[in-house]
């Protein structure tokens, strides 16, 4: 039966397809040519008088939650794309069409068991804003603040455990047929992003993702995050702090409001970093839609940031060998990082370090203390995709939550200040964080958290050794360690070195920005296959 809704979805994506007029798409995509028969059973109805980036938004719209998130992600990136296509995708982050009001208040009737005006002072019925798995509506409590209403669409559930099954029948036919299926692991990829985006319906999730990340800024004069008022909060239902400020992406507001657009873009990289080592917490759905600007001082910008229901988080072993990739970048020493993909397992162990550190090498120092206006990322993209192909470079799933803030980092930054200079930016907060992890006061602060064990061990020692040469009188001390046991604690070493080793592509993904784009988003779903579409459509236009 699941596997019947799926060809049926894929029927639908299909006529979806052509009646936005991309089924130019369906004709030009490997994936796709297994089904092309089904190409014929559709009607169609081209309107070729609209603009592209319209169709392609109506048609992301129309096919759901999974589709307009990939729009959301795609516009931040208005060096890939035309710029009418990038403005009409850039409509999906808070303006996607809303469910009505009535549903909504039916919603809240039925999670509190009281009407909306016994709960609320005021509930406004037109929504605040729209997306692809909330709507949010403003509201008063009573004898209280303004707040915000953010309510799961009706259905969002169903439309996504569907999609999810369509993602898995497209990663299967890349995993068998596509030549770099195997080394791109696209049915892990729809795995782990399953997991991110089931997560992403649990608002309670959310709501506790956002108090922790406030604790963590509180003292920030950086980053700005709403209080959230938890008697009100429901799985399907947040009520948090109502925040006002200017939305990122109106930079016409933020420029007559005399904003410093360096401290801002600056104070954004740093912003990531902080969550990413400081912290071990970072807002992982970092879209123009979920940020706005305070601009009460405009030589200090003050972020203010929404939507907290994808967060990632590290290992503190992955934390520190990601901090060491960067600086070795930092530092060009791109012996170090090819060094450290031979000795981590993820490239294999015939490659020559020699061949991989200069291949490293002819990418990335022509961009290296570059401005991000003079940076070609395009070609960036293209030179590291054929890198990863000659040595067989295995893409890591885990890593998914990262590119994609990442890439919506690196979009942010382009926007506001395309001077920003990521180096000059990053470096000095990696080696502060780098030496708090290694120098003196962390070396203190790790024998103070284990002093307790220490004690007891110093406790033990002598019971230890006394026990040792009664064994050693009478004769019966025997040391033993069987070889099969040398072989587990051998491969579980190269098991935790392999999975920390992921995190080395993070390196340079952040430096050429949207290396996601090519590695991590191309092999699943029809997402890559629209903006290809949308690409080759937009050439060839007479």
């Amino acid at each position: 039966m699941g596997r019947r809704r799926t060809i049926f979805r894929l029927i639908a994506i299909q006529r979806v397809l052509v009646k936005y007029g991309l089924d130019d798409i369906i004709k030009q995509t490997h994936l796709f040519r297994p089904l092309r028969f089904l190409f014929y059973l559709a009607p169609r109805r081209r309107d070729s008088s609209a603009p592209l980036g319209e169709r392609i938004r109506l048609a992301l719209e129309e096919l759901g939650p999974i589709f307009v998130k990939f729009g959301q992600a795609v516009s931040t990136r208005r060096d890939l794309l035309p710029r009418e296509i990038a403005d009409e995708l850039a409509k999906l982050q808070d303006k996607v069409p809303p469910f009505p009001a009535e549903q909504a208040i039916a919603i809240l009737d039925e999670v509190y068991g009281k009407s909306v005006d016994e709960v609320f002072e005021r509930f406004d019925k037109e929504p605040f804003a729209a997306a692809s798995i909330a709507q949010v509506h403003t509201a008063k409590l009573k004898d209280g603040p303004e707040v915000i209403v953010k309510l799961l669409r009706p259905g969002v559930l169903e439309q996504i455990e569907r999609d999810l099954g369509v993602l898995r029948l497209l990663a299967g036919l890349a995993d068998r047929y596509w030549e770099h299926g195997k080394r791109l692991r696209p049915l892990e990829i729809v795995d782990e992003y399953e997991h991110t985006i089931i997560d992403e319906l649990d608002l309670m999730r959310e709501a506790a993702n956002t108090v922790q990340l406030k604790r963590n800024f509180a003292d920030s004069d950086m980053l700005y995050v709403p209080d959230i008022f938890w008697d009100y909060c429901r799985p399907e239902v947040l009520v948090q702090e109502r925040i006002y400020g200017t939305p990122i992406s109106d930079m016409e507001t933020l420029r007559k409001a005399g904003t410093n657009f360096q401290v801002l873009a600056e104070n954004g990289v740093e912003i990531f970093f902080t969550q990413v080592f400081r912290h071990n917490f970072f807002h992982a759905d970092m879209h123009p839609g979920n940020i706005f600007v305070d601009t009460t001082d405009p030589e200090r910008p003050k972020y203010a940031a929404v939507d907290f229901g994808i967060i990632g988080t590290l290992s503190p072993e992955d934390q520190r060998y990601l901090a060491e990739n960067f600086l070795a970048f930092f530092e060009r020493d791109y012996h170090r990082i090819a060094k450290l993909h031979l000795d981590s397992g993820w490239v294999p162990a015939d490659t020559r370090v020699d061949q991989l550190e200069t291949a490293i090498r002819t990418v990335c120092e022509p961009i290296f203390n570059k401005p991000l206006a003079e940076i070609s990322f395009a070609q960036v993209l293209l030179r590291l995709f054929r890198v990863a192909q000659r040595f067989d470079v295995k893409i890591q799933p885990q890593m998914i939550l990262l590119h994609k803030t990442l890439f919506n980092i690196e979009g942010l930054g382009r926007q506001l200040y395309p001077q920003l200079d990521l180096w000059k930016t990053a470096h000095p907060v990696l080696k502060r964080w780098m030496d708090e992890q290694i120098g003196g006061r962390a070396l203190l602060k790790d024998l103070r958290e284990n002093l307790p064990q220490l004690r007891d061990a110093m406790r033990e020692l002598p019971v230890i050794i006394r026990r040792l040469g009664e064994q050693a009188e009478a004769g019966s001390f025997n040391f033993n360690m069987q070889s099969r046991e040398l072989s587990q604690i051998r491969d579980q070493l190269s098991a935790q070195h392999r999975q920390r080793y992921w995190l080395t592509a993070a390196t340079v993904s952040i430096l050429a920005g949207t290396l996601v784009l090519t590695l991590a988003a191309l092999p699943i779903l029809g997402w890559s296959l629209l903006a290809a579409g949308a690409g080759s459509l937009w050439v060839g236009r007479p």
